[in-house]
């Protein structure tokens, strides 16, 4: 996909999600997202972060949690969630619509495949179904595999053949699992909430 499709499709998507956080209310805000320990607006607030990324904070943060990046990454989102209200985050959507800004070492699959896969932990605990482009999710799929750090997909599911239903697209050797790409590339991301969806010898193994 070229590069100018992959920012379109972050674009609209990062509007609908601001549609949809935009209706939500003060208790949905507040609720349990698919990402432990983080609130449906601490993921909304780190969604909308990723045009916001500067070196120097990044670093400092870094350094502050000695080099562990998934702690920097939860440490910031609830940072984010708890300094701003639900209509200060609503408004960075708008005040970032269009931004081609992403963090360094990044490309612009990856501010597509946070909102993708985010969007979906927004949505489904609060019994929304938030549908996804399958072109989208194939890209953002093609990119977590091929990207070892930090889903570690390979290694995760060795022995299973990944199979989309609804897209020509597929990965790995081994028992069969099939289902639509938005819920392979949910299990791509390390989250089990799609799995109700795919069909196969190779489900069990998750």
């Amino acid at each position: 996909m070229r590069t100018d499709e992959i920012w379109r499709y972050v674009d609209s998507e990062r509007a609908s999600l601001a549609d949809l956080l935009s209706g939500l209310t003060a208790e949905q805000w507040q609720m349990r997202s698919v990402c432990p320990g983080w609130t449906v607006q601490d993921v909304a607030a780190h969604v909308i972060s990723s045009p916001q990324a500067r070196v120097l904070p990044v670093v400092s943060g870094m350094v502050r949690c000695r080099g562990d990046f998934n702690r920097f990454v939860f440490e910031e989102a609830r940072r984010a969630g708890s300094q701003y209200s639900p209509d200060e985050i609503v408004a960075q959507y708008g005040e970032f619509a269009g931004s081609r800004q992403h963090p360094l070492g990044t490309t612009a699959v990856d501010p597509l495949l946070d909102v993708l896969i985010h969007g979906q932990d927004i949505a489904i605990p609060l019994g929304i179904r938030r549908e996804m482009p399958v072109d989208a999710a194939r890209c953002a799929a093609d990119r977590i595999w091929a990207k070892s750090f930090p889903f570690k997909a390979r290694k995760r599911l060795e022995g299973v053949h990944l199979v989309a239903t609804d897209v020509d697209w597929s990965a790995g050797e081994g028992a069969e699992i099939r289902g639509p790409m938005s819920a392979l590339l949910l299990l791509l991301s390390g989250r089990t909430v799609s799995t109700p969806q795919l069909t196969g010898q190779g489900v069990p193994r998750l």
